[in-house]
């Protein structure tokens, strides 16, 4: 693609964000990422929302999200799947030939209802809603599933919940948590089999932005220097009902993984340098690493994932965000050496239902 990145922002990590409106945490945010670009939102034509109307707790939330995310009188369009199907969105409408200069903002405020309970608006009507489903029985099927075809233990899952939270103490953009030992992780309050509290990474509050350009716009402002180009993109959505294939098979992450290597020109997965991947669950995140079937000499999650930082709806564009940062030379103390290529991806939907990969390449 002929699509690059102009300019980064993710909200500072925090657990919950009290001091400021979803429109204040949305305006911060967008702000930040058009002045990383050196850029100001009057040279903008197109701005492209991602934002969940349940967790905003607002019907069309985007009519009071729009103005404050950069969108006034602006081209504007919207996704509610995840953050990260906002940047696919936003870079098609920069291919499109029609727009140049967009900028893609998604927001995440869970602390201010019961995210749980918001998931069981999600579930079928008919037979699944009235017995409660949500996320964590959701995610504890599909940890029960992987479990089983993967062959992952209790003891790998803690470790893994470790190993994660001591990547995030060198990323400045996590939060800082007291490292448990696994142990601690398995004695944690059993959610439902497998699943335990200490196994999910902490839901918190936060916003990403990036600013998406066309290669004429780059073309024809030379004086304004790319961070990264997007070399493909892909997602793909699986059925909905929670059958062991469905859970356990991962096709359709492997499909797309497979589809956006192809799209980006990548040889293989390890023409990458590094993966940035959502895996909610430590059970999620061992089976994905194992999907993958990646060399020693790929970086995963070099950020900490979503234990750094979990703005639940938007965490895919998180990662979009760290990879940016990792193939520009700026991630900072969590920096993979000589990071050149770069995977970021998302998820959505009950027990990672869709999936979806943006690759990134470096250009300094």
């Amino acid at each position: 693609m002929d699509i690059y990145v102009m300019g980064v922002a993710v909200y500072p990590a925090t657990e919950a964000v009290r001091d400021l409106r979803l429109e204040e945490l949305a305006y911060v945010t967008a702000r930040a990422a058009l002045d990383d670009a050196g850029l100001t939102r009057d040279q903008l034509d197109h701005v492209t929302l991602a934002g969940s109307d349940e967790i905003d707790a607002r019907g069309i939330s985007s009519m009071l999200m729009a103005s404050p995310s950069g969108a006034y009188l602006k081209d504007e369009n919207r996704v509610t799947d995840s953050g990260l199907t906002g940047l696919h969105l936003g870079a098609l409408r920069a291919a499109s030939g029609h727009l140049d200069l967009g900028l893609v903002v998604s927001w995440s405020q869970s602390s201010v209802g019961p995210l749980e309970n918001l998931a069981r608006m999600r579930a079928e009507p008919f037979y699944l809603r009235p017995i409660g489903l949500n996320f964590a029985i959701t995610d504890a099927l599909l940890a029960g599933a992987l479990a089983a075809r993967y062959d992952i233990t209790d003891e790998q899952v803690a470790n893994r919940v470790c190993a994660r939270l001591a990547s995030s103490s060198n990323n400045e953009r996590a939060l800082r948590r007291a490292q448990p030992t696994p142990d601690d992780v398995g004695a944690s309050p059993l959610l439902a089999w497998p699943l335990r509290a200490g196994h999910r990474a902490p839901v918190t509050d936060g916003a990403a932005a990036l600013v998406l350009a066309s290669g004429d716009w780059v073309r024809a402002h030379p004086a304004s220097r790319p961070l990264a180009r997007i070399a493909g993109i892909e997602w793909a959505v699986d059925g909905h009902a929670l059958g062991s294939e469905r859970l356990a098979g991962l096709e359709v992450f492997r499909d797309t993984l497979r589809a956006v290597l192809a799209r980006a020109g990548f040889a293989s997965i390890d023409d990458i340098d590094l993966i940035e991947y959502e895996a909610q669950t430590a059970w999620a995140d061992v089976a994905i690493e194992r999907a993958l079937g990646v060399g020693a000499a790929v970086a995963l999650n070099p950020s900490g994932g979503a234990w750094g930082q979990n703005p639940f709806f938007c965490r895919g564009l998180v990662n979009a965000v760290e990879a940016v940062l990792q193939v520009s030379g700026r991630a900072g103390g969590n920096q993979v050496a000589g990071a050149r290529r770069a995977l970021a991806h998302g998820t959505c939907g009950f027990a990672q239902q869709g999936h979806g990969f943006v690759a990134l390449e470096g250009v300094h």
